[in-house]
């Protein structure tokens, strides 16, 4: 059998597996079990990371980037064994780029509850019962940061000189700057919000109850099965990457245009359709079902002023200088959200617009102006340019993280 790419289907889960190639990954392993918000525990938790750079003697140099959705540690550097995709923000970090790995310490971790290396729905679990399936627990932005911060007593590093995240990477960012001011030295926030919307909420709502729906899902524990809710989480990604792109990008790329030889009057799909097939059968490779369920309900739960008297009181708490920067075709996480944070962070400055007109998923193409928010944040991000910065990848390819 084979998917609408062609190709053989994949296996359960697109994760990373026990066996697998580590590629640039390591890996650490928080001492006993991890609290949870919501209640109750996680056992046996292993975070994989990834590091660019050399820390300095004094530890004054660590950035930390947190990546979206479905992205992972692996933020720059080339596809190979381990690592299924080029590094997400390969624009933006590495020598001479907006964060010059030959000053910084970039760390990068994949998310507790993602599928590349992290603890999650597809992980063994620690008492030998197979994997997690779908007991894995509930988590939020909280809990994810508790791990972080972990990871960052173990690297050493007490204070970052820089947090830095978009999407779900800049929930994560915004609840370390309020849950942990001391250890947060700058702060840059990229097409984010507070506290996610009634919309945000139902369009993810709507992703879940695909990926649910699917006959192979069986509450979660699939990955033994020899199935997986390919079709579930293939519908999924074809909305989810309508939000992330902007109407009038899509329209000048497809129009009303049929795919190559089909026919739409008879059944064919139109050029836009084929591209969100493409995207479908891209993430089913790469990614697992049950990690997007566990992170798409992770972000529905974000607000950063629960339990401390609201959005507003709650960002009061940040200390550390910031900007917060939204995409002006964003219709997933719109100016306003932005602005919303600038207002309420004592330290941020007006709100910065990355002009694109790639909606969402500008932040992640538009690294020359993501470099230019690093540079004015951090004055000497970029102190000498030793290579020319690579040229991004195509928008016509690039992909939501």
């Amino acid at each position: 059998m084979s998917d609408l790419s062609g190709l053989p289907l994949p296996p359960p889960t697109g994760g990373w597996r026990e066996g697998d190639p580590p590629g640039r990954r390591r890996w650490h392993y928080p001492e006993g079990p991890l609290p949870l918000e919501a209640g109750g525990e996680l056992p046996g938790v292993r975070l994989a990371f990834e590091t660019w750079g050399r820390l300095a003697p004094d530890r004054s140099n660590a950035v930390l980037v947190l990546h979206a959705l479905t992205g992972d540690s692996h933020v720059a550097g080339p596809a190979g064994p381990g690592h299924p995709t080029s590094g997400w923000w390969d624009g933006l970090v590495g020598p001479g780029r907006g964060l010059d790995t030959e000053r910084w310490f970039v760390v990068a971790p994949n998310v507790l509850g993602g599928c590349q290396g992290s603890t999650g729905p597809a992980a063994l679990r620690p008492d030998g019962r197979g994997r997690w399936g779908g007991d894995f627990p509930f988590l939020t932005q909280r809990d994810q940061v508790v791990a972080e911060a972990d990871l960052a007593d173990a690297l050493g590093i007490e204070r970052w000189a820089l947090v830095v995240g978009g999407s779900m990477g800049g929930m994560r960012a915004v609840e370390w700057a309020v849950s942990r001011p001391e250890r947060t030295g700058a702060l840059l926030l990229l097409a984010t919000a507070a506290a996610a919307s009634a919309e945000q909420i139902a369009l993810a709502g709507v992703q879940l109850r695909a990926i649910r729906s699917d006959p192979h899902w069986h509450g979660g524990h699939y990955h033994d099965t020899g199935h997986a809710p390919h079709a579930g989480l293939g519908l999924a990604r074809r909305l989810a990457h309508v939000t992330y792109r902007s109407e009038p990008e899509l329209q000048v790329r497809f129009a009303r245009l049929p795919q190559g030889a089909e026919d739409p009057l008879a059944g064919g799909r139109y050029q836009v359709e084929s591209y969100l097939d493409h995207q479908a059968a891209k993430l089913v490779r790469r990614f697992d079902a049950g990690s997007y369920a566990v992170l798409s309900e992770a972000m529905n739960a974000h607000d950063v002023g629960r339990g401390r008297g609201g959005v507003r009181e709650a960002l009061r708490r940040v200390t550390a200088p910031t900007l917060v920067a939204g995409v002006d075709s964003d219709r997933l996480y719109p100016l306003s959200q932005q602005a919303e944070l600038a207002a309420g962070i004592p330290t941020a400055d007006a709100p910065r617009v990355v002009e694109s007109p790639y909606g969402h998923d500008g932040f992640l193409i538009e690294t020359e102006q993501v470099a230019a928010l690093v540079s004015e944040l951090v004055p000497d991000a970029v102190p000498r340019v030793r290579h020319r910065t690579a040229a991004p990848e195509s928008p016509q390819t690039k992909e939501h993280a």
